[in-house]
């Protein structure tokens, strides 16, 4: 009844289609069954670099804090400097005035980092170059002509050529701190004779220096002295006169107690709108202190509580050697003060 050829046998080779489905249907099951350990370990994998850079990028960002506290202590030390130090606290409350976002009141945290990289980097760099120069200048004190001070003298000479090589490499690979503590010369070489590298050097140097925004820093907090020394000329001038009127002691105490009261929300406008004229508009103030008027009073609280251990340094004399520690505590108090007057 059936036909021979109807019913395949063993001796019939089965249809090429049916042999590559089968070849397929067995690579994608061998497959599926050899990368499926690695389908499960790649997101532990992932995860584990996702923390690790959080927690690099969250060093390097409290690393810039410290920085940039200790750099505006530094820059309130001296005379003129102490205007950069002022423009930058006051563009901390005009940028959050500005967008009315906290995040934004840390201005320049990671160049700071950078900075205080190649500062921290640089003092490693020259600590065994201290010790051999002293070792070198006592040896030239007990025998200038003996073996020993020739010997520190040229050691002196060698390592500073080496810690001069190693500062510039390093700053040219980056400035960052693993640059100054695993250096690698090979490589160094091969940047420093690639086509175009000292033009591609000079644009991120002029980039980075420019981002800084020294010139504007400097003329805003040049102007917001010149608004904050007209606004208490008045009160200063009357507590001065009381050395002769003691009456005007009092005036110039309550003229000077309203002035605090508005003074740091009017430099504040001053800095969110770049204007002169905004640091003398107080209804512009009394408007927003009606809006929240909580807020306010928070902010002025603070300001005025972190003033306090500025006049507790004022009751003995600081040594010289630590005439700029008052500016640290100065801007350790006074940043968070002006984040919240922002």
């Amino acid at each position: 009844m059936f036909s021979s050829t109807s019913i395949p046998t063993a001796d019939v080779p089965l249809d090429a289609e049916v042999i590559d489905t089968v070849e397929a249907v067995d690579g994608a099951v061998a497959t599926e069954s050899v990368e499926r350990p690695a389908a499960i370990d790649e997101p532990q994998v992932g995860f584990i670099r996702k923390v690790a850079r959080l927690v690099v990028s969250g060093t390097d960002w409290l690393f810039g804090a410290a920085a940039l506290i200790v750099g505006l202590a530094l820059l309130a030390s001296y005379p003129v400097l102490q205007m950069l130090s002022l423009g930058y606290l006051l563009e901390v409350s005009g940028r959050i005035a500005r967008t009315g976002r906290l995040r934004d009141g840390f201005i320049g945290v990671r160049k700071a980092a950078r900075l205080g990289s190649i500062v921290f980097g640089t003092w490693l760099t020259l600590l065994p170059l201290r010790f051999v120069s002293s070792m070198a200048a006592s040896a030239a004190l007990v025998d200038p002509e003996s073996r020993a001070a020739r010997g520190w003298s040229t050691a002196l000479l060698v390592l500073t050529v080496l810690a001069v090589a190693h500062i510039v490499g390093a700053c040219w690979r980056g400035g960052r701190l693993r640059h100054f503590l695993w250096p690698r010369p090979v490589r160094l070489l091969k940047s420093l004779f690639r086509k175009g590298a000292y033009t591609e050097t000079r644009d991120a140097v002029l980039q980075f220096v420019a981002g800084l925004r020294l010139q504007h820093y400097f003329w805003l907090g040049l102007r917001g002295f010149v608004g904050g020394l007209v606004w208490l000329f008045v009160p200063i001038s009357l507590l001065a006169a009381a050395q002769k009127v003691p009456p005007l002691g009092f005036l110039g105490a309550f003229a000077l107690m309203w002035v605090l009261m508005y003074l740091p929300f009017l430099q504040a406008r001053f800095a969110a709108e770049n204007r002169f004229g905004a640091q003398f508009e107080l209804s512009a103030v009394r408007a927003l202190f009606r809006k929240a008027p909580v807020l306010f009073w928070l902010s002025l609280f603070c300001t005025l509580l972190f003033a306090l251990p500025l006049y507790l340094l004022k009751i003995e004399m600081v040594p010289r050697e630590a005439a700029w520690l008052p500016s640290l505590v100065f801007v350790v108090f006074i940043f968070p003060a002006r984040l919240l007057t922002g």
